[in-house]
């Protein structure tokens, strides 16, 4: 017997020739391009068709892609956020009553978020008057001249020498940063000394930044006070010229701040071993209610003869958090050097966020440009800065009461955001277990959230756990 089979573009389809060459002895087969045909006997279509199954089945292999490597199958969960864990922890928590004293924002006596009155009215005289166009990558100049004069007073010797190189950051954090490329690119082998503790997010915005750093002793945990001769002791210690990160007012965590007198053997020290202070001003007018009282410690440096670093933020002192709005500046030896300096802080923006935001930039500006806006500015923030203080006295009060085995004066003379309380780990631990109130382990509580509706239950129970 015989069947036809026609060929596809001119190739017979030898594969399944063996399912036909199993049913007769012959197969004919046909070419569709000619009239040309062949019969075949089965043992041969067997032997063909086997070996162009092979063939076709390695040809289809071969032809296949190979599969995607997985590039990210070893990539760790990173670890959480301090501050956002206990953020975490605190929405899961079903209690009607939880209390969060974690979050560094200002809240109201009714734990309610601020808007300042002064960022409202600069709101509406900004709507619709700017275009959306790109800022330069150095932002808004306007901003950075309003900021520095804030940073430095506005009598500053060396604004008016124009020596100030300044560029708009993405706020306290990207001031930061800048500031550790900054070293990594023009001083390599540098270290910079960062007191212990300080913010957690120093460590990682200096060591991604490739800066090598290390531990100042600042801190001194038995009397919840500053470690002052400590602190003068690393400062002698470490290499001549080194990098120096301080806290110009309100210590984040522990809202310890030296004194003025403090400050100036801070100051004499390190310029006595050629040393560079970077200030980290994120609370300038928050913490005293007093924007010059606050940046006291920059002005000390400057009239010692140093030439110092700024970072500055307008999250907590304008409440503009959400604006991602800052200033970061060095002041430099004269005014070639600040064009130098200048055009290499903007070198290094350019390929990390190619340049900054427009609104919250305007929004400062237009507050601190127009004299009865800042004035008004001025007013609201020390309204803010003196809410806080009036609740460290009642805290304070509240304790002294409910824990007198203990001494709390530092709750007063620690200033600013936060109240490093003196709490141990497990007893913050105890505090959200057992009354549903959330901070950091270290027992930072956010002062913001102290309401004269919530602080005697957590005097409370701070005195419940500590016993």
């Amino acid at each position: 017997r015989t069947r036809s089979l026609r060929c596809i573009n001119g190739f017979p389809m030898l594969p399944v020739l063996a399912s036909f060459a199993a049913r007769g002895t012959f197969v004919r087969l046909r070419s569709s391009s000619s009239s040309s045909s062949w019969l075949l006997p089965v043992p041969f279509l067997r032997s063909a068709a086997s070996s162009a199954s092979s063939a076709s089945a390695a040809a289809a292999g071969a032809a296949m892609p190979a599969t995607c490597k997985d590039f990210w199958a070893d990539v760790p969960e990173a670890p959480k956020d301090p501050i956002l864990g206990i953020t975490e922890k605190f929405l899961a928590d079903p209690n009607p009553q939880k209390l969060n004293f974690g979050v560094g924002a200002y809240r109201d006596d009714d734990g309610k978020p601020v808007v300042l009155d002064c960022v409202r009215e600069a709101e509406r005289r900004i709507a619709g008057n700017n275009f959306m166009e790109y800022l330069p990558i150095g932002g808004l100049k306007a901003f950075c001249d309003e900021s520095v004069k804030l940073a430095y007073g506005e009598d500053a010797k060396c604004i008016k020498e124009n020596r100030v190189a300044a560029v708009q950051t993405l706020s306290g954090t990207g001031s930061c940063r800048l500031m550790a490329d900054f070293m990594h690119r023009f001083a390599p082998n540098a270290k910079c000394f960062m007191p212990t503790p300080t913010w957690s997010n120093h460590h990682n915005i200096f060591r991604d930044g490739g800066v090598e750093f290390q531990g100042l002793r600042y801190y001194k945990e038995d009397t919840c006070s500053l470690d002052y001769d400590a602190l003068l002791e690393d400062i002698n210690n470490a290499p001549a010229g080194s990098f120096f990160l301080l806290h110009a007012c309100a210590h984040n965590p522990t809202g310890v701040d030296p004194t003025p007198e403090q400050w100036k053997g801070i100051s004499e020290a390190m310029l006595a071993k050629s040393h560079f202070a970077f200030f980290d001003m994120a609370y300038q007018g928050f913490a005293s209610g007093d924007c010059e009282r606050d940046g006291a410690a920059i002005k000390i440096f400057l009239d010692d003869g140093h030439n110092v670093a700024c970072s500055q933020s307008y999250a907590k002192n304008m409440g503009l958090y959400g604006q991602r709005i800052g200033c970061f500046s060095i002041v430099c030896a004269d005014e070639a050097q600040k064009v130098a300096v200048e055009s290499q802080m903007k070198a290094i923006a350019r390929p990390m966020y190619s340049n900054p935001p427009l609104h919250g930039a305007a929004l400062v500006n237009t507050v601190l440009s127009d004299p009865q806006l800042k004035a008004q500015w001025f007013k609201e923030v020390k309204g803010m800065a003196d809410r806080i203080i009036d609740m460290r006295g009642k805290l304070r009060e509240h304790l002294e009461k409910e824990a007198p085995q203990r001494t709390w004066n530092h709750v007063t003379d620690q200033i600013g955001m936060f109240c490093f309380s003196g709490m141990t780990p497990e007893q913050v631990d105890k505090l959200a277990e057992e009354h549903s109130m959330y901070m950091t382990r270290n027992g930072r509580i956010s002062m913001a959230g102290v309401t004269s509706g919530n602080v005697e239950r957590l005097a409370k129970a701070m005195a419940t756990v500590i016993a």
